[in-house]
Formats: C-alpha cells, structure tokens, sequence
C-alpha cells in the first residue's frame, strides 16, 4: 500500500469498499494538509482512523469525536460521518469487513491505542492491496481484529442535537465558546423558556446544559491542544477566568492534566 502524502493524488486511493479483502490499511504522512472536510460520506467497511500526529474531529450522526494523537476514531460500517483535520496528519486508516468480527463496536466511539495495535496498523499498511490471505498474513489480520476490539473506549464525544433550534445554539456556542452565557440568557436569545431548552437539551444530548458545555470545553480543548495551543490560551479562549480553573475541569474530566495528557499522546516528551 502506499503511504499517502497529498490528499490531491487521485491515483493513490483506490476506494476500500472494492477491495475484495477483509482489512484493506492505508497510511497517511503529511506535514501540511491545510484545512480539510471531507462531506457526509459512508463506506460498506467499517473504519478505524489512528492518528499518530495532529488532530481530526469527526461528526457521526448526532455525535461530534475529537481524535488526538495516539487515539483512534471507529466508525461502523454504513454510518454517515463527516471529517475535518488541519495542520500536520499522521497516521493509519483502517476498512473492515462488517462480516469479520462479531466482537467490533458497534456504535461509533474514541479509543485509546495500544503499542501493539499501532504497530500491527503499521504494519498492514505496507500490505499489498491484493495481499495473500493466507499464512502470516490471516495471523496478522486476526490479531488487528482482536486489538482494535478490547481496545479501551476514551471520553471524546460530544452528543449534538437534532432539533434545528437546539442546533443553531450550539452552533453558536462551539463558534464562540468563551461567551459564557447563562441557560437563562441562551433560552432567551432562542426565543423559548428555560424549562423548555433545559427538556430539549436532555432530550436530544441526555445531558444538562452546564454538562454538555463542559464536555465541549473538553472537545474542543484536546483539539486546540493537539494542533499546539498553548494552555493559556485554551484556558482563555474557552472563557475560563484562570488557567488553574480550566486545567482543574480537564482533569476531573479526563483524569489528567494538559499537559499530562497531551505528554502521553507525543512520543519523546515526558
């Protein structure tokens, strides 16, 4: 397989679902993609997209996942997504046949990366297309398929509503997160009662206002930290008053701090 370097080279992607074998692994190494959306789009095979460097953030009917380094995204097979990435990428993108593993996710989620796991990716990625299947080569499959199946799930997700006017409030909100608002003024501003957005919200999130909002400051900080934001400026373009303020929310939510968690997702730093 190649390992793909310019996302403007037709000639090296050739589309999984055709390829009649059970794991079909791309690699992808690209110091500077720009800003990139790929539209709603499906595939057959389900995915599972590892990023070793950078950041990506995928939308998958009603959920919104932020991939930092060292995670991966899975994405079952037939699930509409849409994916945007910016800056530096690497990483591995792997198809699989829904038939090859009763065991895989079945909704989409974030997980963690084992050593192992990243290596057995790197390693089917250098597979020919039309790899025999037979030998080293079912034995390599079968343990990727058993790795990325006990692979640990990680709290990236951000549930988004449906209801068009829960949706242009959140738009807004992940536009200009650090305007704070109350439930209160947000209500106000949509045109309906507090009782009413805080019942919407519930209903289409299955999360309270201050919870979701929280969980977005959580998405969108992993993102912005990925791309090398600093935590300063995290802390404040999210709104928070002080950098100990914000860094105490990311550790209640994710069980480490910043700079811990992000340390942990980039070979070499401590």
């Amino acid at each position: 397989m190649p390992i793909i370097s310019d996302l403007t080279a037709k000639e090296d992607w050739i589309e999984p679902d055709e390829i009649p074998r059970p794991i079909v692994v791309f690699g992808a190494m690209m110091d500077e993609v720009g800003d990139i959306e790929l539209d709603l789009h499906q595939h057959r095979k389900g995915q599972i997209i590892l990023v070793q460097r950078g950041a990506l953030s995928c939308e998958v009917e009603g959920g919104l996942w932020v991939v930092p380094p060292r995670s991966a995204i899975w994405i079952p097979g037939g699930a509409l997504h849409a994916i945007k990435a910016s800056g530096a990428l690497e990483g591995y993108n792997a198809f699989i046949d829904p038939q090859m593993g009763a065991d895989l996710p079945r909704t989409c989620c974030a997980v963690s990366v084992t050593p192992l796991l990243r290596e057995l990716l790197a390693r089917a990625a250098h597979l020919p297309y039309l790899y025999d299947e037979a030998g080293p080569n079912s034995r390599l499959v079968s343990v990727l398929l058993d790795e990325i199946a006990a692979a640990q799930v990680e709290d990236l997700h951000l549930p988004m509503p449906s209801d068009p006017r829960l949706r242009r409030i959140v738009d807004e909100m992940m536009a200009a997160p650090a305007a704070r608002g109350s439930l209160t003024a947000w209500a106000k501003h949509a045109g309906m009662s507090e009782r009413t957005l805080m019942r919407l919200i519930d209903r289409e999130t299955g999360m309270s206002f201050g919870r979701w909002r929280q969980q977005l400051c959580v998405v969108l900080a992993v993102k912005w930290l990925a791309a090398g934001a600093s935590i300063q400026s995290v802390a404040a373009d999210l709104g928070y008053e002080s950098t100990p303020s914000f860094v105490t929310m990311f550790r209640k939510a994710l069980g480490a701090s910043p700079g811990r968690y992000m340390a942990e997702r980039h070979p070499g730093r401590a």
